[in-house]
């Protein structure tokens, strides 16, 4: 793992500890922490004439706020292809150049945020409700960089991210993914409920979402794949073996860099 420092905002989050340790202070030093990585990122690997992947996600407002600079200080030639209907409102507000998979199906790089990433760099994705489309997007790109603060870093997952693992379904298949996911692999699988209207979240694509609170560790690749095997499941949000590196802005103001083990 490498540690740097950047921006000269290591001495600035060091005071920040020092004078503050409630949830506010912790939420300010989360979100110059989602910042550092996210320019770490841009900065490391966005090249001129590239086609670019836009995840979604707080994190990825970053991102393209970094993105969008170097296009105007550097001149950069960039197309984006976004994860979301959110990813391509940034795309669109920043003036960059907005494109499709139909036009780029291959991308050079495709960078987004992660719900909790562990020492593998097996992700948790969908806290947003965007998995599927921030998956084919992924997959669609020849590097895929994940960019996180401290908090979603996790030796294994569960550890920090208790929301469970987000499974997109086809609407009239819930209720018997639902119970199958418990028969099978344990935990409780919840249809996500939406805040701002009645009924349940639906995605971009127009299905639902369970998030599935499991009891203990698994083989994520074999349990991915059972998962999708299943009628009516779309996408879930492990992704297992796609992440090439992750970016944490950490709390002292540096950006912890990590690759996956070499077996």
């Amino acid at each position: 793992e490498i540690r740097f420092g950047l921006f000269g905002s290591r001495r600035r989050s060091v005071l920040l500890t020092h004078v503050c340790a409630s949830s506010v202070c912790v939420a300010d030093m989360a979100e110059e922490a989602k910042k550092l990585a996210a320019y770490a990122a841009v900065d490391n690997h966005v090249q001129n004439n590239q086609v670019v992947g836009v995840g979604s996600g707080s994190t990825i407002v970053y991102a393209v706020n970094r993105l969008a600079e170097r296009v105007r200080e550097e001149k950069l030639n960039i197309v984006c292809v976004p994860t979301s209907f959110q990813a391509r409102q940034l795309i669109l507000q920043h003036g960059l150049t907005l494109s499709d998979l139909d036009r780029h199906p291959e991308l050079d790089v495709a960078i987004d945020g992660a719900d909790e990433v562990d020492s593998d760099l097996t992700l948790i994705k969908g806290g947003g409700g965007c998995l599927t489309q921030e998956k084919i997007v992924a997959g669609c790109a020849k590097h895929f960089i994940v960019i996180a603060d401290f908090r979603k870093d996790s030796k294994a997952l569960g550890q920090q991210w208790k929301k469970g693992v987000p499974i997109e379904v086809i609407p009239m298949a819930y209720f018997p993914i639902s119970r199958m996911i418990a028969k099978r692999f344990g935990g409780v699988a919840n249809l996500r409920m939406a805040v701002s209207k009645a009924g349940p979240v639906v995605t971009d694509n127009s299905n639902f979402i369970l998030d599935w609170k499991f009891e203990r560790g698994q083989n994520w690749k074999e349990v991915n794949t059972e998962i999708k095997m299943i009628p009516g499941v779309v996408d879930t949000g492990l992704f297992v073996g796609m992440a090439e590196r992750a970016y944490f802005g950490m709390e002292d103001g540096s950006v912890q860099v990590r690759d996956p083990p070499v077996n």
